[in-house]
Formats: structure tokens, C-alpha cells, sequence
């Protein structure tokens, strides 16, 4: 999993809700959001099966977050083990038996640079959320059916997602459909333009186009009702582009 892909609510919680499953960020062991779970003789909810899974396999979020590789955390060593010995709430003076540090004012010069890179990691979200603003965004479909955040999407997103699942250019076949959200109406929004404006097809005309993108062309042609993209007849004998 792609950490960089992630919110900052799902690093901080150590798991992705796709809607259908909950994924754990660490080791991608996945619970089924409409499986009830058994453990220790309790029924529960995937979410919490997973809240669980993530305590008994990694400990915490903290310290499963704490063992990723520098690339992501940009933390150097001392600091990953200092920052292991502050949770536990031990004061300066028994942490230094515990470290490489040499000393208490090393100690307190590394939790003062800590708290530092906090308030620039702040910052540094601020100035990335603030550049979204000035990004150029694709335009919604007028069909859509719940517009939110899944349609902010930039011409870059776009281009960089298609290019990940149509491997043999915009006019071939896919592979496998996303199941994230934002990348399902990228690609539905692509493939609506294999169908002409203002005409009508039949039932079997739509399957025809779909059948050379992808396998799976009956979930497909669900999704572009479901999402606002095509509309049908009442009898579901008649499809068309929703006006745009």
C-alpha cells in the first residue's frame, strides 16, 4: 500500500475503509465490512475486528508507524528510539539508561527538535492544502449522484490513474477495476466516452463496448448507472449518456 496515497486520518488510524472491506496500512490483512467476526467469544464488526487486529499484530499505531522505513517517517534512529521511550512517560533521567544518548541536555535537545518538526510538519500541510486551491480540476459530470470529495479530481490525477490500469493505451482493455472510489469514477469517466451523446443503445450494444474494456462488463454497467454516468429506460431495454 502506498503510504503516500493516504490521508492523514487513515495513517493515523492504521486502516483503509474501501467502502466494502477494511484494510490494514501495515500488513494488508483485510476484513470484510459485511463479515461479523469471532474473537474471544464476542461477535463483532469488521471495524472493530480490524481496530483489534492492528493491537494484537502491531502493538499500536504509534509504534507500528514508528517502524516504518525512514522514507516515510524522515525520522533518524535516535529519534525513532527516543520517541519509542517518551510514550512510555519514563522521565529524562531513567531514559537515558535506555539510549544512545549521552545525556540529559541531548535528551531534551532532541525532544525540543521533535516538537519543532511538528509545528513545520503543520506548516508544510498548510502550504500543501493551500496549493490544492490552485490546482485545475476535472468537471463534474452532471449526472453525478453524491457529489464530495471523491470528484476532486486534478488533470494530473487523471492522467496519471488511466495510465495505471490501461497499460496498453486509452483504447485498450483493463486488467483489474479499482476499488477506491476516486479511481472508479476516473475510469467510468473515461469509458463514457466510448458512447456517443444523444443516442440510445440497446442492452446488448452496451455490453458489446464494455466487453472490450473489461471482463466483468455487467458490474461495469452497473457502476455507470449507479454513478450517473449512462441512464436507462424504465424497462432496461434502452441506455444513453446522461446529459452532460
Amino acid at each position: 500500500m502506498n503510504m503516500g496515497e493516504l490521508t492523514i486520518e487513515e495513517i493515523s488510524r492504521g486502516y483503509v475503509n474501501t467502502g466494502d472491506t477494511y484494510e490494514c496500512i501495515f500488513c494488508k490483512e483485510i476484513f470484510d465490512a459485511e463479515e461479523v467476526f469471532k474473537i474471544d467469544n464476542r461477535f463483532i464488526t469488521a471495524k472493530k475486528a480490524i481496530q483489534l487486529h492492528i493491537e494484537n499484530e502491531h502493538n499500536s499505531v504509534f509504534e507500528a508507524l514508528l517502524q516504518l522505513d525512514k522514507k516515510y517517517t524522515g525520522l533518524s534512529d535516535i529519534q525513532t528510539e527516543l520517541l519509542m521511550l517518551f510514550a512510555t512517560g519514563a522521565p529524562d533521567k531513567e531514559i537515558i539508561n535506555s539510549t544512545s544518548a549521552n545525556s540529559i541536555s541531548t535528551i531534551r535537545q532532541h525532544r525540543f527538535k521533535l516538537k519543532e518538526k511538528e509545528k513545520q510538519a503543520k506548516v508544510f500541510l498548510a502550504i500543501m492544502q493551500a496549493l490544492e486551491t490552485t490546482k485545475v480540476y476535472e468537471p463534474i459530470h452532471k449526472g453525478a449522484t453524491q457529489v464530495d470529495e471523491r470528484y476532486a479530481i486534478t488533470v494530473d490525477e487523471k492522467e496519471k490513474v488511466l495510465a495505471t490500469y490501461f497499460k496498453n493505451g486509452l483504447e485498450g482493455p483493463i486488467e483489474s477495476f479499482p476499488s477506491k472510489e476516486k479511481r472508479k469514477i476516473i475510469l467510468l469517466q473515461h469509458i463514457t466516452t466510448k458512447f456517443e451523446v444523444g443516442r440510445k443503445y440497446n442492452e446488448k450494444e452496451v455490453n458489446e463496448i464494455l466487453k472490450l474494456i473489461y471482463s466483468d462488463y455487467v458490474s461495469i454497467r452497473r457502476y455507470l448507472i449507479e454513478y450517473g454516468f449512462l441512464d436507462r429506460s424504465d424497462d432496461c431495454t434502452t441506455y444513453w449518456v446522461k446529459d452532460v
